[in-house]
């Protein structure tokens, strides 16, 4: 018995985070407005396809929509969030994705889907890039990983628990009352972050950029940081093909190419974000044995084995064989997942001088927003043209990637590995 207890106390020790009461209201927040992206998300194109009519292409189009919007809103929310309160962006973000994401319930012609896509863009746009912001803000440089994990154990709880919610009513009733319902109740959980975030989380003062001569301010400053900007472009590739083709594009391909069916399709991002919710904060102390450049070098060499894997599931014809590969595929990059949020937020917090952490923190957002901009619309046309290119192409890009950020070397800061003493030593537990 006492060895047993020593076990679960080993086990709710490496749950600890160190994080204060508001960062984690915060949190809960964002798994609360995730849950109800994740009851869109793998549907999203197979909605306006085959419920709306729209060509495979144009629903890709119109999905890269939001992110592109939401891209092109990310770097003047940074400029804002080095002047003004994140709290306050957090907020209005959040309303107007509620308001666009509602508008897709009702849409019947592209250029209704596309106006729907530009303002939850410049809703996601602004919320996201301010929630990063204000979460640093709120806490000390030593629990930065342990913050960025939390965060993508929130992101990834509620997009796996949407995704499967949503998958089985799909699969119960696949018509168009169903997937507007779907939509409107992503839009009021986005709603219900924004009065989370208004009630319970404080405004912390942020540091006014000052213009000096010796550092500078503005995008200016920042494009002078060759190392972070090399880290930003190698890391778009690696979000485009390992986390954006298996939220957005394995949907539609496994529904066209292999014999899984909407159900199965939802447990298997189930099995990738439920992976990713239980190691996620555990792993910080892993990662934090390993040099940046190799943790992101092993990241991409995951997500070529990951989305090479992809293609046996094509050439089964049990629903089980298919299901039980892509869960393995989902698996596999979750572990990449993993690695790759433990050390690119931690880092680029680190890179960011105080008086431009948002506009670091906003070419951070995009790295995510441009991504998934680019991965709908690039998958969406392969999916027409050549669907295997998918995979094979996306594993040389992740392996190119990943040999780039490797070549750093000491170029980068590598400080994670003392975030795990710092933690344990944290007063606030949580």
């Amino acid at each position: 018995m006492g060895q047993m207890n020593r076990r679960v106390s080993h086990l709710i020790a490496g749950w600890r985070t160190g994080l204060s009461r508001p960062v984690l209201i915060l949190q809960a927040g964002n798994a609360v407005n995730y849950f109800g992206y994740g009851l869109v998300l793998p549907f999203e194109i197979i909605y306006l396809q085959q419920v709306r009519g729209f060509s495979t292409s144009t629903a890709g189009l119109v999905l890269a929509a939001t992110m592109g919007t939401s891209a092109i809103a990310t770097p003047p929310t940074g400029a804002l969030l080095d002047r003004y309160s994140a709290k306050a962006l957090v907020v209005a973000g959040s309303l107007a994705s509620a308001l666009g994401y509602a508008g897709f319930a009702f849409v019947e012609r592209p250029w209704q889907g596309f106006a729907c896509s530009i303002v939850s863009g410049v809703g996601l746009g602004v919320a996201g890039t301010a929630n990063r912001t204000l979460v640093v803000r709120l806490i000390r440089p030593e629990q930065r990983a342990a913050a960025f994990a939390l965060n993508r154990v929130a992101g990834n709880f509620g997009i796996g628990a949407g995704a499967t919610v949503g998958g089985f009513i799909v699969a119960a009733a696949p018509r168009l009352s169903t997937f507007q319902l779907l939509y409107f109740f992503d839009a009021v959980t986005y709603a219900g972050f924004a009065l989370i975030v208004l009630a319970a989380v404080p405004s912390p003062r942020s540091e006014i950029a000052t213009t000096t001569h010796g550092n500078g301010t503005g995008f200016r400053a920042v494009a002078r940081d060759r190392p972070f900007l090399i880290v930003i472009a190698a890391n778009v590739v690696l979000v485009v093909v390992g986390h954006t083709f298996f939220s957005n594009i394995l949907p539609p391909f496994a529904k066209a190419h292999t014999p899984v069916g909407p159900a199965e399709i939802g447990i298997i991002i189930l099995v990738n974000t439920s992976f990713i919710v239980i190691a996620q904060i555990p792993a910080v102390r892993v990662v934090a044995r390993m040099r940046r450049t190799h943790a992101f070098a092993a990241t991409s060499a995951l997500f070529a084995v990951a989305l090479l894997a992809v293609l046996p599931a094509t050439l089964v014809h049990s629903e089980l064989a298919a299901t039980s590969v892509l869960a393995g595929v989902a698996i596999v990059l979750a572990i990449g997942e993993i690695a790759h949020i433990l050390v690119l937020g931690p880092l680029v917090a680190d890179m960011a001088p105080e008086h431009l952490l948002g506009r670091y923190l906003s070419l951070y957002s995009l790295t995510f927003t441009g991504s998934l901009a680019l991965g709908p619309a690039i998958g969406g046309l392969l999916l027409q043209t050549s669907p295997d290119a998918i995979w094979w192409g996306g594993a040389l890009a992740a392996l190119l990637g990943g040999a780039v950020l490797l070549q750093l070397g000491d170029r980068i800061p590598d400080t994670l590995n003392q975030a795990p003493s710092r933690l344990a030593s944290a007063p606030e537990a949580a």
